[in-house]
């Protein structure tokens, strides 16, 4: 899985239609352009390269005042919004993805609904905990001789620091939203602070309506 995929389908989904200097806007707001490859050569190529598998609709706009060529709008295609969530999905629900796929998937978790985003942590922290009983009873240095692998058995330490660190952040994430955190879909409104000033709908500076059409799908 590649967090460009996931990061410029969300970023469009959250306009309805967007062109690529409002996605890349987005996500330099974010700060994805600093913990993923979501560079502007990276974002444009995303954009083009889902057009063409079907993913996205390209609209082209009346061209610029100063002569330039006219602008490319994209919006999710029905195939588009599924690949989507089948990317958030898999972004929160495996455990070895990389760090920049996860940090995409927390950040469009909220486009799920409050129960699917609960089970999903939930499998997740279930995974964290087998891969450490894995590392544990397989590739772990003998207790009687913890230093018998040298410094390779600092690879097996960092392992299980990752779990269990992982694990724990997972559970606490897991505990704020049984306890009501952040508006997930079909909830009502919701913030759109995570968008750009001149990016959010005409009156909105604080909340948005969460469209039901926007909601995961069934």
């Amino acid at each position: 899985m590649s967090a460009i995929r996931l990061l410029v389908l969300g970023a469009v989904r959250q306009h309805g239609r967007a062109h690529g200097y409002q996605v890349r806007n987005d996500l330099e707001f974010w700060g994805a352009h600093e913990w993923s490859n979501a560079k502007p050569g990276s974002i444009y190529h995303a954009l083009k390269q889902m057009a063409k598998q079907g993913l996205m609709r390209a609209h082209d706009i009346a061209p610029s005042t100063a002569g330039g060529p006219p602008r490319t709008e994209y919006e999710l295609t029905e195939a588009g919004e599924e690949e989507y969530f089948r990317l958030l999905r898999k972004s929160l629900l495996e455990h070895g993805q990389k760090l920049d796929e996860l940090t995409a998937g927390v950040g469009f978790i909220v486009d799920l609904t409050r129960a699917e985003a609960i089970d999903l942590l939930k499998r997740r922290v279930a995974a964290l905990e087998g891969w450490r009983d894995e590392v544990t009873r397989h590739w772990m240095p003998p207790e009687e001789s913890p230093d018998e692998w040298g410094h390779i058995g600092e690879i097996m330490k960092f392992w299980l620091h990752s779990a269990d660190s992982g694990a724990e952040w997972t559970r606490g994430l897991i505990e704020r939203l049984e306890g009501g955190a952040y508006v997930m879909a079909g909830e009502g409104k919701r913030s759109v602070d995570v968008l750009m000033e001149d990016a959010r709908p005409p009156g909105e500076h604080t909340l948005a309506e969460d469209a039901p059409a926007k909601d995961a799908p069934a």
